[in-house]
């Protein structure tokens, strides 16, 4: 890195992808792999499928994501003149998706108990920048599923009356009674 920590002008990177960006920016969760079929070649579109795998606790579906995303994103690289091992920051935008990719498979390789590839994959990772696990740890938020319980309307109706209520038990207008009848009290 320079001293100002951008990347030296020869560090090969991925191309940028604004026609995926804006894809992924205009769907849902659902439309991602409309996406990646309408971009094959995008290791950004195999990323983003591979996290949303993840997020869903699929090990193998995201497993299998994003190594198509690293092998792609691998050959885009070397079309540039990169070489396995040079580096590969994340302060370029477009090469996220290379590094958000071998995370991802990382993870999935530990889901999966494959520990001698994970180990090489985070190996891989901190080689292409060794800053990357704690950017992605920091900056970089999966895509979270969100389970809604209910359709709403149970969470705001009045609960049904049970046993007690039914016998008086804990009605509050009978229980004054009650205590006045027990200690002898008008």
């Amino acid at each position: 890195m320079t001293p100002d920590r951008s990347a030296p002008e020869s560090a090969a990177s991925l191309a940028d992808e604004p026609e995926v960006r804006k894809a992924l920016a205009e769907g849902d969760r659902a439309s991602v792999s409309a996406v990646v079929t309408g971009h094959p070649s995008s290791p950004l579109a195999w990323t983003e499928l591979a996290d949303l795998a993840d997020s869903e606790g699929r090990s193998i579906e995201a497993y299998a994501f994003a190594s198509v995303a690293a092998e792609l994103a691998r050959e885009q690289l070397v079309d540039g003149g990169w070489r396995a091992g040079d580096p590969v920051f994340w302060s370029g935008e477009s090469n996220r998706a290379y590094l958000r990719a071998l995370d991802t498979q990382r993870r999935a390789a530990e889901g999966l108990g494959l520990d001698a590839r994970a180990g090489r994959l985070a190996a891989e990772l901190a080689a292409a920048d060794p800053e990357a696990p704690g950017r992605i740890a920091s900056e970089f938020t999966p895509t979270q599923l969100i389970t809604i319980v209910g359709g709403g309307e149970a969470l705001f109706a009045p609960a049904a009356p049970s046993a007690s209520a039914e016998a008086g038990i804990g009605d509050p207008s009978a229980e004054p009674a009650a205590i006045d009848a027990a200690s002898g009290e008008d």
